[in-house]
């Protein structure tokens, strides 16, 4: 991978990253378990029973965008450490093929190259 691209690749994650905080600080605070752990807020909709209802299932919304959202984080987070100590080559971890920088640009973190995601969908 020439290092124009890497440059261009890591600019994309830190944007990334910033991004999913922003995201996660809505409804989330910073969790006590790394850089990628967050907990999501209880909401508070008042005491009546169908604010309580609304409440459990707003906190059930959030629980599942909190996980989606921390995978993101983990994997933005898990390539900006192989670009730091130099362990992120852009190669795919199946066939061991470069991924087209088009793919990585795109999509930083990938870690397959188009063939094998096709092939591991069932695409192809």
């Amino acid at each position: 991978m020439d290092k124009k691209n890497l440059n261009k690749i890591q600019k994309i994650l830190f944007k990334e990253k910033k991004r999913l905080d922003k995201e996660l600080s809505v409804f989330a605070k910073k969790g006590k378990h790394g850089k990628s752990d967050y907990q999501s807020k209880f909401p508070d909709f008042g005491d009546q029973s169908d604010e309580n209802a609304r409440e459990v299932a707003a906190f059930e919304e959030r629980l599942t965008m909190e996980k989606i959202l921390e995978k993101e984080m983990r994997d933005v987070l898990d390539t900006l450490d192989k670009i730091e100590k130099g362990k992120f080559d852009g190669k795919c971890k199946y066939c061991k093929n470069d991924i087209v920088p088009a793919r990585l640009v795109a999509r930083p973190t990938s870690s397959t190259c188009i063939e094998c995601k096709k092939k591991f969908k069932g695409e192809s």
